[in-house]
């Protein structure tokens, strides 16, 4: 008998999301039924990674699971976000899946939103790599052989020169001492296109780099595709985006 959790994970398409797959695919704990993404609907990408929608359900494809796509308005208020990602668990809900995953790893604050947001849903919130020191995470991550790219680079953090660039030995050796090496404070996003989650890889080239500007910051982390803790600051953000086109 068979009895896994029925569960969904919180997909951004980046390393932490597919790291945390990997654990659950190779654990008998639970039943990984879909993917879920928060969309842009003005832009029809990714939140906050800026990860075209056709490159996403490609990567979806890829891995074998099915994926659900949940748009939102850009820069959405509050009880936009909210009433929209309630939504989407209720429906995620009555097809019995009742976990929820992500892929956190330490924010605090951010889990106890998560958690209390589901709790009223009835839905149990899953954090595998909840409080695992992020450097052997991204050791464990490239050991794997999973590739990625980095898709958004926060400019508070880092320079242009950090986008667009495949997340290797260089890249790592390359980072300020203050950038965490898994961007767990949001210093930047990835893209991942190949790994042992994948039957094969996504394939892409490099389009245009831009800079968009924030006048809050936002909140959405690797993995934060469910309640948004949104924290509103008087500074703005920029962030550097590399636009993949598929192939």
């Amino acid at each position: 008998m068979n009895n896994s959790q029925k569960s969904f994970l919180n997909w951004s398409g980046g390393k932490d999301s597919a790291l945390t797959l990997y654990k659950l695919l190779h654990s008998s704990e639970f039943e990984v039924a879909c993917l879920l993404t928060s969309i842009s609907k003005k832009y029809q990408r990714i939140s906050m990674h800026g990860v075209r929608v056709d490159l996403l359900e490609i990567q979806a494809e890829h891995i074998g699971l099915p994926l659900v796509k949940m748009e939102i308005p850009d820069m959405p208020s509050m009880e936009v976000y909210e009433e929209a990602m309630r939504n989407s668990m209720m429906n995620l809900k009555q097809q019995g899946i009742l976990t929820s995953v992500f892929g956190d790893i330490f924010l605090e604050d951010l889990r106890a939103y998560r958690e209390a947001k589901l709790a009223e849903l009835d839905i149990r919130s899953v954090f595998p790599l909840w409080n695992q020191p992020t450097k052997e995470l991204i050791r464990e991550f490239l050991d794997l052989g999973f590739k990625t790219i980095t898709t958004c680079v926060n400019s508070n953090f880092l320079d242009q020169s950090f986008v667009g660039r495949v997340i290797d030995e260089d890249f790592l050796k390359d980072l300020p001492s203050h950038v965490d090496p898994c961007g767990e404070h949001g210093e930047f996003h990835t893209f991942v296109y190949d790994g042992p989650i994948f039957h094969k890889p996504v394939e892409f080239e490099l389009g245009e780099v831009i800079m968009r500007n924030y006048a809050a910051p936002q909140t959405e982390d690797d993995s934060d595709q469910c309640f948004s803790d949104k924290k509103e600051e008087p500074k703005e953000n920029g962030f550097w985006y590399c636009d993949l086109i598929p192939i």
